[in-house]
């Protein structure tokens, strides 16, 4: 018996938190505490392409702005 993936038609929001990390949120769930909408919405690929281009520094913004000083 062959397990075929089922095809993902979810639309995702791409959101961010206070330390600008990203992650993909199914559109129309609530949020979790500390996340907000970033703009960008789509398919799951699309999403998650779009942080690969934005999301150039993985380290959290406490720690950049703590190396900065």
């Amino acid at each position: 018996m062959q397990n075929e993936e089922q095809e993902d038609n979810t639309q995702y929001a791409v959101v961010v938190n206070h330390e600008e990390q990203y992650s993909i949120w199914p559109v129309g769930r609530e949020l979790p505490l500390g996340w907000q909408e970033d703009g960008k919405q789509g398919s799951k690929d699309e999403c998650l392409a779009y942080i690969e281009s934005v999301w150039t520094d993985m380290r959290p913004l406490s720690l950049r702005k703590s190396m900065g000083e």
